[in-house]
């Protein structure tokens, strides 16, 4: 079985970082580096993302399988987890499938209830880019321009954006299999499901990923769970305002 990309940085207890949908780690990188001063931090491509490995086949379950397999490779254990959307998604399923391995969680603005696709208009764009004819970082992002008007979104997509070889552009991501599989994504977590462990929530105090009416299903399936708002961020809480995000996940592993 194929191994997942990942930059280690730091000693300690493992933290591992799951970017979301079409991220990769590179996007955690600036976290990272602060959160390896306590501990070994592991930042991780997920399956058809980054630097790992391309398939056909996506969906959550297989992400948890990919997941199991790198921890044991790596000969991890009681890792601290936090993930984000996507990501997010997948420590969830991985947490209530292997808690034995999980010491704390973290989710970063994401529910477990299922999320209707909304991806479409970004999948749009980015299948539009030939790159035989978009031959330059510039004439990729005008044609992602006429569909995305959101300057952080077209830097977060252009960033997997490389060059393949001296002549030619790709995505870093499998854009074929994504796109294909997109709704997989979206998935709620299996009902009557549960993580006992103590696991924390940040939701952006600008996103609508997690409402109040979230808040009885989070405690269902995870009953120590605290829920706390990260101040003027959205959905990219993470890069929206770094200073509290690292400073709640750190005073959670702390506690």
């Amino acid at each position: 079985m194929e191994t997942l990309h990942s930059t280690i940085l730091g000693k300690g207890q493992p933290l591992l970082i799951l970017h979301g949908f079409l991220g990769m780690s590179d996007n955690w990188k600036t976290l990272g580096v602060k959160f390896a001063e306590n501990y070994q931090v592991h930042l991780i491509d997920q399956r058809n993302h980054g630097r790992s490995f391309k398939t056909d086949e996506f969906d959550l379950e297989l992400l948890v399988e990919d997941l199991h397999s790198y921890i044991k490779n790596h000969k991890l254990h009681n890792v601290n987890l936090l993930g984000h959307s996507m990501g997010g998604k997948v420590a969830m399923l991985f947490a209530i499938t292997y808690p034995n391995l999980v010491h704390k969680l973290i989710i970063a603005d994401i529910s477990p209830r299922a999320y209707k696709p909304h991806h479409q208009q970004i999948l749009e764009a980015l299948n539009a880019v030939n790159f035989q004819i978009q031959n330059t970082r510039k004439k990729v992002g005008e044609v992602l321009r006429i569909y995305i008007k959101d300057e952080g979104i077209l830097q977060f997509l252009l960033k997997n954006v490389y060059w393949k070889n001296k002549e030619e552009l790709a995505y870093r991501f499998n854009l074929s299999s994504l796109t294909e599989n997109y709704p997989e994504v979206g998935e709620a977590l299996p009902s009557f499901t549960e993580f006992t462990g103590e696991t924390l929530f940040l939701k952006g105090e600008k996103s609508d990923y997690i409402t109040e009416n979230d808040e009885p299903l989070i405690k269902a399936h995870f009953e120590n769970a605290q829920i706390i708002t990260v101040k003027n961020a959205g959905h990219w809480l993470h890069a929206e305002n770094p200073t509290q995000f690292y400073n709640e996940v750190v005073r959670f592993l702390n506690n």
